[in-house]
């Protein structure tokens, strides 16, 4: 399977989930604010460490469902970013909320090509816990632009971040579906 593929594979496994929660409970996201969106991706990032750096889990969940979180919660957050401007209109019918999704993720994975182009899939020589802390370091970084709120000097911005803790957590996924070579 090549690169294309497997980016194929875990997004297939990432808008499953969010489609069957979509299903289960609307778009309840929709009244979350980006910097609680933030603080929920900071929650799976932690967990994730914490349990890279413990080796044992004392809930029945492991890593992988981790990634997919901050994957989906990524997501919503650059739809949240988008719809910044109508967020008293928590509404959202599932078809446009696919949509969405659909929207941003091929956003995202189209940033993502063009780097791995660029870098020479040089993230298929770096190790999980690699992901994970660049991750909380986009987490922090994102904190800290939205304690500016959203002003920067020289930096992206808050969406750039966002896709960039996507695109790590779809690196740790492919990893974990697919092995490490």
């Amino acid at each position: 399977m090549d690169t294309k593929q497997q980016f194929e594979v875990v997004i297939r496994l990432c808008r499953d989930l969010f489609e069957k929660k979509l299903n289960d409970y609307g778009a309840s996201w929709r009244i979350m604010r980006p910097q609680s969106i933030t603080d929920q991706i900071f929650i799976k990032a932690n967990r994730i460490r914490s349990l890279e750096m413990k080796g044992v889990s004392m809930v029945d969940e492991g890593i992988k469902p981790e990634f997919v979180a901050i994957v989906n919660y990524g997501i919503i957050g650059l739809i949240q970013l988008s719809l910044a401007s109508s967020n008293e209109n928590t509404e959202m019918d599932a078809d446009e909320a696919l949509a969405l999704y659909d929207k941003y993720m091929t956003e995202t994975t189209a940033l993502m090509y063009a780097k791995n182009h660029d870098y020479d899939e040089a993230w298929r020589n770096m190790r999980i816990s690699s992901y994970t802390d660049l991750i909380l370091t986009k987490i922090y970084r994102t904190k800290q632009i939205e304690d500016h709120h959203g002003r920067t000097l020289v930096s992206e911005g808050v969406n750039a971040n966002y896709m960039d803790m996507v695109n790590y957590a779809l690196f740790g996924l492919i990893k974990l579906e697919f092995g490490e070579s």
